[in-house]
């Protein structure tokens, strides 16, 4: 399968490709190297999957300080925001639902059990101090399980090469936004360790569309930061320990206009691991745990009891991990994974200080997983994998899922060909499951999918072309219902013969999504041009009225375009463009979203080696759009910062 072209780090970088698009780490022979797509370190021609990777020089020359800024100009991605910052923002990869992908940071999953649909909400991802950005496309179940219908985005924060290292980045720019970040760490002896913060403040927009009349500005704040530490045992063992924490506050409004409400989030992980190789490292072993907690809080002041939301979920993994090495070229994946989650929501809080509070409502489930890949080079130009998996849910049983692929090198690797199949699944959340609304036997959402394409190298890889193309079919897929008159069936509360709900959940949806993603990047000298193409053709597929109706939010036309030129003494400029097309907001095609276009110029200026000014202005011509009916978009928005590297 070809991978699809990133722009935005070719732009920016001469350095070797991974997978044509975005530099990336490389080994002795120069080749580079993806990590994501197998679990392990291996070149980037030898990956059947599409896969783009954005490195730090990339996210640097971006200037971005939201990681979905950066997600947004790659192929096959839009993004859904109710607002500006911090508001809930949803990423859907080749039209994929937004929690149907999967997010990991240093290794460790970030979806939220206590979310309605388990997904991660983009709106508080800050760049902070990430190092690299790997964006996987396509149902990955065998190696990433649960969620991972869409796709995966891995998030790989910084680790210190010398002995003593630090950075940071200051900026200030329109609606009294300040963003901060700073991050130290060295190498002495064996040990390897890296402490990082971050700081976002912004009076930001109204989050309702002011042509409601919404006046009122909602700002947003996030701290947050990271540590890692890596303590090598001698022999390739290795002791692995990281850790996250990020608190943000975002004022929101009603759909109706403004309030003074606000929602409060924190987000903290923990990862502890150790690697033992045996028979001279034939085989390496990983053992890992690693938890996560999400607390999720909503408040009112024009309440009594200011609060109205209050919802935390808890995520736990115990991971083995194993790669053998066969022969020469011939590589295997195996592992055993059991994930337990739980969450607690309470579904009412009453607005009265003397009204009693509900009992929560709790859940929890165990999923316990097994799998295996084989990546085998049988020829020199080709190499082949296959996988499968095979989890167990203590709720609705068991699911296997099946993949595999090959890659074509010709023509001293300047023609590459691709094709691969893969499975997905998505186990029914805790909420479907266990709230209010929750539905027992709820199966889980399966997909299926293939891709094949070509990526040719030419003029001695100065230019590079690639084409994809994409076919997914999704069934069982968990869907709200809504209850009205004399309740019966799954309308009843479980357990009740009388007592009616407000909704239930339940597998009934089908969708169908094929696609093209186009690409091209062209390096002369300081100059570089960049662009990428996505045609996305989402329909529903469920029986009745919305049979062939396009999904709603997912426009399916997309583009991304840059330009940029460096000179030798340090000045560096660049322009970017976005087009999104016409999308639909309702599932009956009623509501259009229309197209818009966005224009961004970029500047820097290195003033001695490891210290650069810039600059940059984010919508030039101040165009109004909308990813959801009647919420706000940033306008043109002017910002100016220093960075230092040393």
């Amino acid at each position: 399968m070809l991978k699809s072209i990133s722009f935005l780090p070719l732009l920016f970088s001469t350095a070797a490709y991974a997978q044509g698009e975005a530099p990336s780490p490389a080994d002795e022979g120069g080749e580079a190297i993806i990590v994501t797509a197998t679990r392990l370190p291996v070149t980037a021609d030898q990956v059947p999957a599409s896969l783009t990777v954005i490195d730090k020089a990339a996210i640097d020359a971006s200037q971005a300080v939201i990681v979905s800024d950066l997600l947004v100009r790659t192929p096959g991605i839009t993004i859904t925001r109710n607002g500006g910052y911090g508001t809930s923002t949803g990423l859907r990869i080749r039209g994929a639902d937004s929690d149907q992908t999967v997010v990991v940071i240093d290794g460790v999953k970030l979806n939220d059990p206590s979310s309605t649909g388990g997904g991660y909400n983009f709106g508080n991802l800050m760049v902070g101090d990430t190092a690299r950005i790997e964006i996987l496309r396509g149902p990955q179940s065998i190696l990433w399980g649960s969620q991972a219908i869409g796709g995966v985005v891995n998030v790989v924060t910084a680790l210190p090469e010398r002995p003593l290292e630090a950075s940071f980045d200051v900026e200030a720019g329109s609606r009294e936004t300040v963003s901060a970040r700073a991050g130290i760490g060295g190498v002495s002896g064996p040990l390897r360790w890296r402490i990082s913060g971050f700081s976002f403040v912004t009076d930001g927009i109204s989050a309702l569309s002011p042509r409601l009349g919404a006046t009122e500005r909602d700002g947003y704040r996030n701290r947050g930061g990271n540590a890692r530490f890596n303590l090598d045992l001698g022999g390739g063992a290795m002791v692995d320990l990281r850790g996250s924490y990020a608190s943000g506050r975002v004022d929101i409004d009603a759909t109706t206009g403004d309030t003074p409400a606000y929602n409060l989030n924190e987000e903290m992980f923990g990862y502890a691991g150790v690697v033992v190789p045996l028979f001279d490292g034939r085989l390496v072993n990983r053992f890992a745990i690693s938890a996560t907690r999400t607390d999720r809080d909503g408040f009112d002041p024009r309440r009594a009891r200011p609060r109205n939301l209050d919802s935390t979920g808890w995520l736990e993994r115990y991971e083995y991990q194993g790669t053998a090495t066969i022969a020469d070229g011939w590589q295997a994946t195996f592992g055993l994974e059991r994930e337990e989650s739980r969450f607690r929501n309470y579904a009412t809080i009453p607005a009265s200080p003397t009204a009693a509070i509900p009992a929560p409502i709790r859940a929890n489930a165990r999923l316990d997983s097994a799998y295996a890949q084989l990546s085998a080079r049988i020829l020199a130009p080709l190499t082949v994998n296959a996988g499968i998996r095979h989890d167990d849910h203590d709720r609705f049983g068991g699911n296997t899922v099946f993949g595999g692929g090959a890659v074509l090198s010709l023509f001293d690797d300047r023609t590459l060909i691709r094709a691969s199949y893969g499975e997905g699944f998505k186990a029914p959340t805790l909420y479907q499951l266990g709230s209010q609304y929750g539905n027992a036997a709820l199966r889980p959402e399966t997909s299926k999918g293939w891709e094949a394409g070509i990526e040719q190298r030419l003029f001695d890889r100065a230019l590079t072309l690639s084409a994809t193309y994409f076919d997914r079919n999704a069934r069982d897929l968990i869907v709200f219902y809504s209850c009205s008159g004399v309740p019966t069936g799954l309308c009843l509360v479980p357990g009740s013969v009388t007592v009616g709900r407000l909704g239930y959940y339940d597998n009934v949806s089908r969708t169908y999504t094929r696609g093209v993603e186009l690409g091209g990047a062209l390096e002369l000298g300081g100059f570089s041009l960049a662009a990428n193409y996505s045609w996305i053709d989402a329909e529903n597929r469920s029986p009745g009225a919305l049979f062939g109706k396009a999904l709603r939010r997912l426009p399916a036309h997309t583009a991304n375009a840059e330009a940029s030129y460096r000179w030798d003494f340090g000045l560096s400029l660049g322009a970017a463009l976005r087009w999104s097309g016409d999308a639909f907001e309702n599932e009956a095609n009623s509501v259009v979203l229309r197209d818009y276009t966005l224009v961004d110029l970029r500047a820097s200026m290195r003033l001695t080696d490891g210290f650069e000014l810039y600059g940059r202005v984010e919508n030039l011509f101040d165009r109004y759009y909308e990813t959801a009916l009647n919420y706000n978009s940033l306008g043109r928005s002017i910002h100016a910062g220093i960075r230092g590297r040393f």
